[in-house]
């Protein structure tokens, strides 16, 4: 029923490409799944509203390569597979707390599928989960959990179009001297050790490649980072040197997941826009 119902409406309003030529969307990938947290009652604060009357359970940020259609997100849309080759249960799917405009590819999963003896290792896609354009249809698509025991890396980096910034609110980058803005998509969400917000130290510590115009290469701090006290998984790093981003990177040691294991150093290579 959500893929006839996504299938009708690009019919009706011609904005699925995917759609006109083959009559069904592309497939859509997982970037990665997170074995955030086994059996915490801190997740039901985190998702209070999205997830009410759940009590807790087992935390686990899946990102998806495109932003979701919330409307077709559903508990059994997923199967997670334990080591012993048992199914675990799903509770919630919630895009909470990475719901901000460009953000909405971060599903947490809540449920009791995975121990430290009996581990999730799997995600699966089973139901119709559409991409928000309708263009992307990710059933079928897979991922390795990455353990619970590992720290936070970082998984998606992309530069953000100038419509998509949000300016001079507590929060967000400074209107001046910005230049552009390059969206950090970690595994989950991440805080210093203890569960403090991050501050200038380990804004700092990021790390963004420039390409510039004449082909030199520089490697800058963001002058400020934006997107924060709202527990995700996503920054936005405020640039103001001029130069297309091509490599974002963070160095060990300085942040924590929810389980309070510090990051490895990590990097990714910066992509077009794949926000919707």
């Amino acid at each position: 029923m959500k893929h006839l119902t996504a299938l009708l409406l690009c019919a009706a309003f011609t904005i699925c490409p995917a759609l006109a030529d083959s009559g069904k969307p592309s497939q859509g990938q997982l970037l990665s799944a997170f074995f955030g947290l086994d059996d915490s009652r801190r997740i039901r604060v985190r998702t209070s509203v999205a997830c009410r009357g759940i009590p807790g359970g087992d935390g686990m940020p899946v990102i998806f390569d495109h932003e979701v259609d919330s409307t077709t997100l559903e508990p059994e849309d997923f199967r997670v597979t334990r080591a012993s080759g048992e199914i675990g249960r799903v509770d919630c799917v919630t895009l909470r707390p990475a719901d901000d405009p460009g953000e909405l590819r971060t599903a947490l999963v809540i449920g009791q599928y995975g121990s430290l003896e009996d581990p999730p290792v799997t995600v699966e896609i089973v139901g119709d989960v559409m991409s928000l354009d309708g263009d992307l249809n990710f059933k079928g698509a897979t991922a390795e959990v990455i353990p619970l025991a590992a720290g936070p890396t970082l998984i998606l980096a992309e530069s953000v179009p100038p419509n998509y910034w949000s300016l001079g609110g507590p929060g967000d980058c400074p209107r001046d001297g910005l230049r552009g803005v390059v969206r950090a998509v970690w595994a989950g969400g991440i805080t210093k050790p203890g569960g403090d917000e991050i501050g200038a130290a380990e804004m700092g510590l990021y790390r963004i490649s420039l390409r510039q115009a004449d082909g030199t290469v520089v490697a800058v701090a963001p002058m400020a980072v934006g997107d924060l006290n709202d527990n995700d998984n996503n920054h936005e790093l405020c640039l103001n040197v001029e130069g297309e981003p091509f490599r974002v990177s963070f160095p060990a040691g300085a942040v924590t997941d929810p389980n309070e294991d510090l990051n490895p150093d990590t990097g990714i290579d910066v992509s077009a826009p794949v926000s919707n």
